[in-house]
């Protein structure tokens, strides 16, 4: 059985509805995930379904943090718990074991420190921690722009995302502190980090005047269980540079917001 395809993009409150329909026709995207989409959801589903064979649907949400187009039919795809910045979906297909997709946009630096964004994580890992024990699984789908890099103290503690970039290491399912057991989540974000594939380092870029600063940095995340991760083939993962040939970044490999978003798309398959 085929792999799901999924995209997920802050946009930036840009109105780019026909570049995300270019990008989903191009790459068979079957889920879609916008955060800050100020396009009206009936305008988006109108440039999706352009040809008749897109068929997507928005499934109803209260979350504004992130809006979900899918191929599938809505009842496929139920909401779990919304809340402003945090979406948590059943999605369950036909003949497939059901999963758990949750979505987030977590606060920005701009308005956050470092710590209440660590807290905020907490917070996360335990409201998926118990949509899973609701659930019955633990085949969980984390995904969003979080604000914060892969290393950072919210997405590596053990009371945070428990996130780490080795399968091997996410294998193990759990950690123990201070006799405490934390369940790990598998983070591939880590290999697309750094200039080694191209001049696009990451997923986000910010110069800033500080004494400490990253310039490039991976906001835009998706985190796999162990479960799931098992089965997941990392080169199925990518930034997205261009959409056709219209390029999202400029020559230097920095977002373009001028003909994008300053985030640029990540796109991924997983099965289940």
């Amino acid at each position: 059985m085929p792999a799901t395809k999924f995209l997920f993009w802050n946009i930036g409150r840009k109105p780019l509805a026909r570049l995300v329909s270019e990008l989903a026709e191009i790459h068979g995207v079957d889920v879609i995930m916008l955060a800050e989409c100020e396009t009206d959801p009936g305008a988006m589903l109108q440039a999706l379904n352009r040809t008749p064979e897109t068929g997507f649907h928005f499934p109803a949400s209260l979350s504004q943090g992130t809006v979900v187009f899918t191929r599938f039919s809505g009842e496929f795809l139920q909401p779990a718990f919304e809340s402003e910045r945090i979406s948590i979906r059943r999605l369950a297909l036909p003949a497939r074991a059901p999963v758990l997709l949750a979505m987030a946009h977590l606060p920005s630096k701009l308005y956050w420190t470092g710590e209440s964004q660590a807290f905020e994580c907490v917070e996360l890992a335990r409201r998926v921690e118990t949509e899973e024990q609701t659930a019955g699984h633990r085949r969980t789908i984390l995904v969003g722009d979080f604000n914060m890099n892969p290393f950072e103290t919210g997405v590596v503690s053990a009371v945070g995302l428990n996130s780490v970039m080795s399968r091997r290491v996410a294998s193990r399912e759990t950690r123990t502190v201070q006799g405490r057991e934390y369940r790990f989540f598998y983070n591939p974000m880590w290999s697309h980090f750094g200039d080694a594939r191209n001049d696009t380092a990451g997923s986000y870029y910010y110069d800033s005047g500080e004494h400490v600063n990253y310039y490039w940095n991976m906001f835009d995340q998706v985190l796999l269980r162990p479960e799931l991760a098992e089965h997941f083939d990392p080169t199925g993962l990518s930034i997205v540079r261009a959409v056709g040939a219209h390029s999202l970044v400029r020559p230097d490999g920095r977002p373009d917001p001028a003909n994008g978003s300053d985030h640029l798309p990540i796109l991924f398959e997983v099965e289940f």
